[in-house]
């Protein structure tokens, strides 16, 4: 056994987060030491509606599509993730007698991010558009030396998807928005452990069948036959084994046998 990365979905954490607790505790129960990354930006909306802020979402060329972070959002942002659904996770896991931490990319700089400048959109009427990035990263760094050195106190870890830039917009330290799923990919890739990405479907669907396997090298394929959201996954999935982890699963419950690729797409080279 040894370290594997759990990212986890807003939706699970509202709808299913018991069953997942379970799960996790069979892993450690197991020898496993989890690295827990959520997401969770319905329940982000929602709060940010009760609190009058529109969400603004950006469309990508590539077919992405990512949530907007101004200052306004930033503030909403980090304390949904890394508050009222990070806790949520750890009191579930605890209520299991799992022994977690639950952190952001800032703590001690575990995971380093560059603000995105600019950025090119789709707009409303199909161009391509620069906007300014926002309060939005890219990954450039993950401390995976800090990241064993808290596994080594704990069961499990839990992180947030907000990381640590060193210059932000005014040139000071400042927190950023960064996507979970390519959070999950960086951290699996740097410590070379499995990723497994629970989703709500199965697995990566084409023409009405879960794919059983798919290989690095085939990926870029089969991205063109599957949809928005299951698009990024398959994606970050492609680059986490390229970069190092030894598998990527995407597909539902038990976390367990995705772990053993009992289940799920699994992601190869």
């Amino acid at each position: 056994m040894g370290y594997c990365v759990i990212k986890i979905g807003g939706r699970v954490v509202s709808e299913d987060l018991d069953s997942v607790a379970s799960d996790i505790q069979q892993l450690v129960s197991n020898g496993w030491k989890p690295i827990i990354v959520h997401g969770g930006g319905r329940i982000v909306d929602t709060i940010m509606g009760r609190l009058g802020i529109k969400p603004r979402y950006l469309r990508h060329p590539s077919g992405f599509r990512s949530r907007y972070t101004g200052r306004e959002e930033l503030e909403v942002y980090v304390m949904v993730m890394s508050g009222l659904i990070a806790k949520k996770i750890q009191i579930s896991l605890a209520e299991k007698g799992v022994a977690s931490l639950s952190l952001t990319g800032l703590d001690s700089g575990i995971i380093k991010a560059r603000r995105k400048d600019r950025v090119v959109i789709i707009n409303e009427k199909g161009r391509m558009q620069v906007v300014d990035g926002g309060y939005t990263g890219r990954i450039t760094n993950v401390d995976s030396d800090m990241i064993m050195r808290i596994l080594s106190s704990v069961d499990a870890l839990i992180l947030s998807p907000i990381a640590f830039s060193p210059t932000g917009e005014e040139g000071s330290p400042t927190p950023l928005n960064v996507d979970a799923d390519q959070m999950a990919y960086k951290i699996a890739a740097a410590i070379k452990a499995p990723l497994v990405m629970v989703t709500d479907v199965p697995g990566v669907i084409v023409d009405g069948e879960v794919l059983k396997r798919v290989r690095v090298e085939d990926a870029p394929k089969v991205l063109e036959s599957v949809g928005e959201g299951m698009n990024r996954k398959l994606e970050m999935a492609r680059r986490a084994v390229s970069e190092g982890a030894p598998i990527a699963v995407i597909g539902s419950k038990p976390i367990p046998e995705l772990l053993r690729g009992g289940r799920g797409t699994v992601v190869t080279q």
